[in-house]
Formats: structure tokens, sequence, C-alpha cells
């Protein structure tokens, strides 16, 4: 695969990295800049996660764990678990029941459901105090960004950000991956960790 470059289809900090998969097919993947996502990770003290799950073998739970042990408070929305608890915390049937204050809806499902779920977002967007809408790994859906930006939300497509924290604070360099951060100060208490100290 050749290097990926830049294709700057919307200002920053949502750029698109065009890559070029074989036979000169390329992709367009969302780019943001550091300091965008930190001032997200900075801001945001509620998420509600919709497609949370409580089996602790899927991605949503042990970031939902992860998110939990750094301080965030989570409201997980799953109608089939409505009612009962993963983690601890009280599983909400959909994003009108969830109670305010939310800052982030963090959407743990398909592509294809981020449009719907972004409708009941912004149908909730003042009642929650809403100012994010996170896409996780894997989910690109320009409708729903769309739909997002238009009301005057965040979007971030594309990340995780269990990943992006621990990327940003410093944790993940200590299981010696390169974070692409480069940063002098030692990384404060597990909890409150370099560049993302609030």
């Amino acid at each position: 695969m050749e290097r990926a470059r830049l294709m700057h289809l919307d200002p920053l900090p949502s750029q698109r990295v065009a890559l070029l998969a074989g036979d000169d097919i390329e992709v367009l993947m969302p780019a943001y800049t550091d300091d965008f996502i930190k001032s997200i990770l900075r801001s945001t003290k509620v998420i509600a996660m919709v497609g949370a799950s409580g089996n602790e073998m899927r991605p949503s739970f042990f970031a939902m764990k992860y998110l939990l042990a750094k301080g965030f408070l989570i409201h997980p929305v799953n109608p089939s678990l409505a009612g009962k608890e993963i983690l601890g915390r009280t599983v909400y049937a959909s994003l009108k029941d969830v109670p305010a204050p939310v800052d982030m809806v963090d959407i743990f499902r398909g592509a294809e459901a981020a449009p719907g779920i972004v409708r009941q977002a912004l149908a909730e967007k003042d009642r929650l105090g809403l100012k994010t809408v996170w896409m996780q790994l894997g989910v690109v859906c320009e409708e729903a960004a769309e739909l997002a930006r238009e009301a005057g939300l965040n979007v971030v497509m594309d990340r995780c950000p269990k990943i992006e924290w621990g990327r940003l604070s410093g944790e993940i360099g200590w299981m010696g991956v390169s974070r692409n951060v480069i940063d002098n100060r030692k990384p404060l208490l597990y909890g409150k960790g370099g560049s993302l100290k609030r």
C-alpha cells in the first residue's frame, strides 16, 4: 500500500485521508487533529453509549469499562437490555429515556443505523445539552455526520474514545506502542495522564 495523502474535502478538524488500496482505489477515511480530539475528551463528562453490550467479550463492554475507570459517567443504551445493568449502570431503551445531561452520544452500531441514532439524538439535543456525536471504529456515515454538523454538533467517525484517551494520555505508550505524540511530561496518575490533563 502506498503512503496516505490528505484530501482537503472539509476544513480542519475533519479532513479525509485517502488511502490508495489495490488497483488505485481510493478509500476516504476521516482524519482529525489531536487538538480537536483532546478538546472533545476534555469537555466530555457524560456519554450515552448506544449499542452497549453486557457481553464482556464485546468491544463496547471493555470500552465502557475503561471509560468508567477514567471518570466518565456512561449511560448504556440497548433496547434488548433496558432496565438491566451493565457494569453497575442502568441500561436505557433509547436516547429519549436517558437522563440529562449528556455531552456525547457514542455510536456502537453499524453505519446503517447511524442516521436513525443521530436523528434520535437531535430530537433530544436541547434536553440533554448534547455537544458531540462519536461513531466508533469502522463506523463512517456521511449522512449521519452531516445531520449532526448541521445541528452544530462536533462529529467524530471511525475512532474509539477509549483508544484516543489511551493514546493522548500516554497510557498506550506504557505498552510500547507509539502514540504519535511528542510529550516530555511524565504521565500523571493513571486516571489523569499526559496531554489530556483537565
